[in-house]
């Protein structure tokens, strides 16, 4: 048995979780989400928790179920606690601030780009050289913060560019330590 897709799902307090069909819907203090579960998968919800479970012993139907058995759970926690990520800008005059909902970058580009977070996620600037991105949907905020990260990904020589917080930006020599023989 997948040791992660037998573990039950708990349900916390103040969460509705209803089935129709294939269709899983979570409900919560902060909000709703709902997924179409995959055909091979089976789903049963008792009282305080969710089971999933799966047909055979195959690889294809053991990876379903490990998979179905996370997002259910990261549905049942983004409903109660939502997710965050944090963003860092690193070079000179790289800033971000809110125009209205939208997000604007300096990053060293001759215009400054403009970001419409889509619905159901929250852009915060706390300083110019961090963003906070948080909402309910775990794939939703990763995917966000992947984008914005892809305006200008840190670059190994200076480390400038956008990065994930607590990100490491393995750094290379320069042309200069290159050129002298150094060994690095």
């Amino acid at each position: 048995m997948s040791r992660v897709g037998r573990k039950p799902i708990p349900i916390a307090a103040g969460v509705k979780v209803a089935q129709s069909g294939r269709t899983i819907t979570v409900a919560g203090p902060k909000g709703q989400l709902a997924a179409d579960v995959h055909p091979d998968i089976s789903v049963e919800i008792k009282e305080n928790t969710i089971l999933v479970a799966r047909p055979s012993d195959l690889k294809h139907h053991r990876a379903l179920h490990g998979l179905w058995r996370a997002l259910l759970a990261n549905m049942v926690r983004g409903v109660t606690e939502g997710y965050t990520r944090k963003l860092e800008l690193v070079g000179v005059g790289y800033r971000a601030e809110l125009k209205g909902k939208k997000l604007q970058l300096l990053l060293g580009f001759s215009h400054p780009i403009l970001f419409a977070p889509p619905e159901g996620i929250k852009i915060e600037t706390p300083s110019q050289n961090n963003i906070t991105i948080s909402g309910i949907d775990r794939a939703l905020v990763g995917q966000v913060a992947a984008k914005i990260r892809s305006f200008r990904p840190p670059e190994p020589y200076k480390g400038k560019g956008v990065k994930y917080e607590g990100e490491y930006v393995r750094r290379k020599a320069g042309k200069a330590a290159a050129a002298s023989g150094a060994k690095v």
